[in-house]
Order: C-alpha cells, then sequence, then structure tokens
C-alpha cells in the first residue's frame, strides 16, 4: 500500500499519457529544456506551447519532475487551433533568484487570449525573497512582476498548483470568464509585501475552491469589475485575509457584484471579511455580498468594511467615497478577534452603506464578547449576536438623514441572547480549538449539492489537517477538525 501511495502521481501520469491517445504530447524536454534549475529554459516552454498551439487535437505539454529556471514566458492563444491545452507539471518551475533579471516585468508567467487552457500539479517558485528585503530595506527597487497571469481568457481550469513566494500577487485573474481554481496552494511569508494570493478583477464566473493560502498580503483580493465569484473551502493565514477592493480610485470604475464566500477559516490574519474603498469620487459599487460558515481565529479585524481606505495614511484624499455599498450579508460567523472591537463598518457618510444584515454572529475577545463600531451603516441583526455592545458615530452633514437600525434586534433580543450564550459559548470552545492549523479538504466544485449552493443546513462543511480527522457539531452545521 505505502509502494502505490508513493507512487501514486507516476502513476496517474503514465494512465494520462497512455490512455489519451488521441491527445498529442508534447515534453518540455524535447524542445530543449533542462531539470538542473540553472539553465534557462524560457524557449523550451514556448516552443512547446508553439507546438501544441498548432495542433488540431487536444494537446498537452508535459513538465517532468525536476527543476526548471525561467526567466519569462508569455502564451499568446490569439491563433491556436486546439481549443484544449493542458499543462501538466510533475516539477517546479523557477524564476531568477535576482530580482534584477525580471524585477521590472510585469508579469512572469502570462496566458492572454487563450481559451480551454487547464494547468494539473506542479509548483510555481518566485523565489522573491531577495526583493522583499530590498522593499523592507526602503531602497529604490522595482515592483517585480506577477507570479501566474491570465488575461482576456475562457474556459481556464486550474487544480492542485502550488504557487510560492512570488515577487508580486502570486496568481492573477484579468479579464476572465469561466475560471475555476481548485486545490491551489499558496505559500509566503506573513511579512512578504504585496504577495496576493490570488486576484480577480474585471472579470466573471470565478470560482476558487478548497485552497490553501498563506502569504503576506490578501489570501484573496477582488478588484474592479468583478461578478459572479464564488469562494469556498478556504484555509488563510498569515495574510490580509479576503478583500473586496481597494476600489474607487478612478471615477469611471465597474463595480463588484453576486459574490458568494463560505466556509473559510482565518488564522491570525490581519483581517477576515474586508470591504475596502478610496475616500474619492467614484461611481463604483458593492452589491448583493453574501459571508457565510466563517471560522475566525485570533484574527485582528475579523468584519470590516472601510471606506476610508489609505495605507499608511499618506496623501489621503479625504474626499468621501463613492462606492455605494448595498445588501452584505454575514451569516453564521464565528470565533475569536485579537482586537476588542471585532466588527467595525466605517461607511461613507456621503453615500451610507445599506442592507447590511448580521445572522448567528459570535465573536470574541480575551473570552468575553467583542465590541462593534458602526458609523453611516444600515441594515438589520437577527438570531444570536455577540458582540452586542455598539459604538455607533453617525457622521453626516444631512440633519434628515435617518439613523441605522442595523443593531436594533441586537438590543431587543438581548434577554434571548443571555440566555443561550453559554451553550454556544461551549460550541465556540469546539470549533475554534487551539491546537490545531486548519487547512481544507477537497471536493470538486461539480460535485456541489443543490442544497449547499442554496446555502442549506443539511450538509457537513470540512476543515483539513493532513494529520487527520475530527468532527465536532458546531451550530447547525458540521465541522471536521484535527486535534
Amino acid at each position: 500500500m505505502s509502494f502505490l501511495v508513493k507512487h501514486l502521481p507516476l502513476f496517474f501520469t503514465i494512465f494520462f499519457l497512455l490512455f489519451n491517445s488521441s491527445i498529442a504530447i508534447y515534453d518540455i524536454k524535447t524542445y530543449g529544456a533542462t531539470s538542473n534549475g540553472k539553465i534557462d529554459s524560457s524557449k523550451a516552454f514556448v516552443s512547446a506551447w508553439a507546438a501544441a498551439c498548432a495542433s488540431t487535437s487536444p494537446a498537452t505539454i508535459y513538465v517532468p519532475q525536476g527543476s526548471y529556471l525561467v526567466k519569462g514566458a508569455y502564451f499568446n492563444g490569439e491563433t491556436c487551433k486546439s481549443k484544449a491545452i493542458t499543462l501538466r507539471i510533475d516539477g517546479t518551475i523557477l524564476a531568477p533568484s535576482d530580482y534584477n533579471v525580471i524585477g521590472k516585468e510585469e508579469n512572469w508567467i502570462k496566458f492572454e487570449r487563450v481559451a480551454g487552457v487547464s494547468i494539473y500539479g506542479g509548483t510555481l517558485d518566485g523565489q522573491g525573497a531577495n526583493l522583499w528585503a530590498c522593499k523592507t530595506s526602503g531602497n529604490n527597487c522595482p515592483q517585480g512582476p506577477m507570479g501566474l497571469t491570465f488575461s482576456n481568457s475562457s474556459n481556464i481550469n486550474i487544480r492542485g498548483l502550488t504557487s510560492k513566494n512570488s515577487q508580486m500577487f502570486h496568481i492573477l485573474v484579468d479579464n476572465c470568464q469561466n475560471v475555476k481554481l481548485q486545490g491551489v496552494k499558496v505559500s509566503a511569508p506573513g511579512n512578504s509585501p504585496n504577495t496576493d494570493g490570488i486576484h480577480v478583477q474585471y472579470s466573471s464566473r470565478v470560482s476558487i475552491m478548497n485552497s490553501r493560502i498563506g502569504t503576506g498580503d490578501d489570501c484573496i483580493s477582488i478588484g474592479p469589475g468583478t461578478s459572479n465569484l464564488w469562494i469556498e473551502n478556504i484555509a488563510c493565514g498569515p495574510g490580509h485575509g479576503i478583500s473586496i477592493g481597494s476600489l474607487g480610485w478612478d471615477v469611471e470604475e465597474p463595480g463588484v457584484q453576486n459574490v458568494t464566500v463560505k466556509t473559510v477559516t482565518f488564522t491570525g490574519t490581519q483581517n477576515g471579511l474586508r470591504v475596502k474603498t478610496w475616500a474619492r469620487s467614484s461611481n463604483g459599487f458593492v452589491r448583493n455580498i453574501l459571508f457565510q460558515h466563517v471560522v475566525m481565529a485570533n484574527v485582528q479585524n475579523p468584519i470590516i468594511i472601510d471606506q476610508n481606505y489609505c495605507p499608511n495614511n499618506e496623501n489621503c484624499p479625504h474626499q468621501g467615497s463613492g462606492v455605494k455599498i448595498s445588501d452584505i450579508k454575514y451569516r453564521d460567523i464565528r470565533g475569536t478577534s485579537a482586537t476588542e472591537v471585532a466588527v467595525k463598518f466605517n461607511c461613507s457618510k456621503k453615500y451610507p452603506c445599506s442592507g447590511i444584515s448580521l445572522e448567528d454572529v459570535n465573536l470574541r475577545y480575551r473570552d468575553q464578547p467583542a465590541e462593534a463600531s458602526c458609523a453611516n451603516a444600515g441594515g438589520s441583526a437577527s438570531g444570536f449576536q455577540k458582540p452586542t455592545k455598539i459604538n455607533t458615530n453617525n457622521d453626516s452633514d444631512d440633519e434628515e438623514q435617518e439613523q441605522p437600525d442595523l443593531w436594533m434586534a441586537m438590543g431587543d433580543a438581548n434577554a434571548y441572547i443571555d440566555k443561550l450564550y453559554n451553550h454556544y459559548a461551549d460550541l465556540l470552545d469546539l470549533a475554534v480549538p487551539t491546537n490545531i492549523t486548519p487547512t481544507v479538504a477537497p471536493y470538486p466544485l461539480e460535485e456541489l449539492s443543490s442544497s449547499k449552493r442554496m446555502g442549506h443546513n443539511d450538509f457537513s462543511d470540512y476543515f483539513y489537517n493532513l494529520n487527520g480527522w475530527t468532527t465536532v457539531e458546531a451550530g447547525a452545521y458540521t465541522t471536521t477538525y484535527q486535534e
């Protein structure tokens, strides 16, 4: 059995190559690639792509085991005859460790105008440590390239890919349609600057599933023009959480809408669920967002909307954000906050947030219910709610502005909350054990039941640790943890 497990990747690779006789196979070593990690193999990758692109049948570019230095690779699919190209990686693709080689480039590996491209397995190593050190020192350093970019593309499938130590963003999805990322692992130190895990912008029908992301910036960042985005079964940490934004820098900017984020763990992150916009004039918007089944473990800002976003408080615009935020739902959010104020709604006084809904929120700080801060936000709250202590500051020049009712349900339901508090607190202790590192158990997007898509609670959500499983009941659904 151990022999089979050890050689399982090789078995599946051989099976894949032998039993797909109609697929054209292009081994990069045939095109001159060297697997010692020292000789540049960029031309071999580009040549293999050109051959696969010219194929009239489905094609696979095969990267065998070993390390392959690639100083840069650009794959354009505009003239491709094949509409199904797979990049099967069993090895590691390395960027140059000297950031001066590609530091001024926008992208390291870029696919543009491609359709039907899949990437399976493998590791992309951006070797960004030297560039991060340069940036931290305050020296004049290049920005560094994006790691893996898909631009103006459709029907993209990425499974089982590891991206680590990118010089800038690890994975960028820009102007794309129908993109699936599953079983992706992103790894970079918590102090690595601008190393977002996955960034999506100007794209629609994107799903990010069953992935573990630890990095120095946002685990997942959502830029302008994003719609119909599904994020599920994610372990985030270290990092800055899952962020919508920053938005509103440009006056003319498409909005973000129809985003679902569910079954996520945040461990030791700077933020959990964040929306951030600049305090500038803009016609942008954020609407129809669902955050559901989320566990926070020692998160500095578990829930935050910041419409006065200005990193390092340098050259802040102070104009008032024009981004309109509406219909944001938080359901079943629980865990521990590293700060006393766990929920922060700092909305635009010109365009207050509306339709914010909180249902079954249970966040604690040092074994006590956390607090919340609310400015220029309206909505409703129901079910079990902690925090209940709210600092409200509705700053508006409009004397007739209606006062938000976001927290009224909390005050009205205090007796009910107190009655059930101990019961839910016990469940919370089970749900966030201190001696685990939660990750995620994979299951494919297409196997999701209709009840799960609708957010029903007659299913199991799983958080996975490679060492084993333990199941506990937490609220109305089952979570599984390694003890």
